[in-house]
């Protein structure tokens, strides 16, 4: 009986392996690295109204594809072999919800960024929107301060590029 448990261990454990690395199985990550690799170079358009979001999304974006993809940041498009670019498409705050004097207690930061890119040699660019949401609440009877503001609107940002490597990985597969 002994005997048998181990060949059914040996034979599930085989069966396991053969599941991941057989089907060559990789992670989203791996494909995002093919797409871009090498140096890139980020462009990011700078919303007049409101610039200090257009850096901080630049400064998330490039942290993000340096340590995700291993790529190198490049300050000339002439250096590049990938091209990016980054519009910020939106950036609001919506209130959620009310307290029993009619005071705003809740509120969602709401960020929407357009990506794309195009490889060096190649005329097409692949775009996508990402989008990022953070819940916040203030004290009773206060209004949303600039620190608040900016705090929450790096959250929904960050949330926002969680999506770029996916994303990228499914842009890939398309020729």
């Amino acid at each position: 009986m002994n005997i048998f448990k181990k060949v059914l261990f040996v034979l599930f454990t085989f069966i396991i392996s053969f599941s991941f690395f057989g089907c060559s199985y990789k992670p989203s990550s791996q494909y995002a690295k093919e797409e871009i690799q090498g140096n890139v170079f980020v462009k990011v358009t700078i919303d007049l109204e409101d610039p200090q979001n257009s850096v901080l999304i630049k400064d998330s974006i490039n942290k993000l594809l340096i340590q995700k993809l291993d790529v190198d940041i490049v300050s000339s498009e002439s250096l590049a072999d990938t091209i990016m670019y980054i519009d910020v498409n939106r950036v609001s705050i919506q209130e959620l919800q009310y307290d029993d004097l009619g005071y705003n207690k809740l509120y969602r930061a709401l960020v929407s960024i357009n990506v794309s890119y195009s490889k060096k040699g190649e005329k097409k660019k692949k775009s996508f929107i990402v989008d990022g949401e953070h819940n916040f609440s203030v004290d009773n009877g206060t209004t949303i301060n600039s620190n608040q503001r900016y705090d929450a609107i790096k959250k929904a940002s960050d949330k926002a590029l969680e999506e770029v490597l996916s994303k990228i990985a499914v842009g890939s597969f398309k020729k």
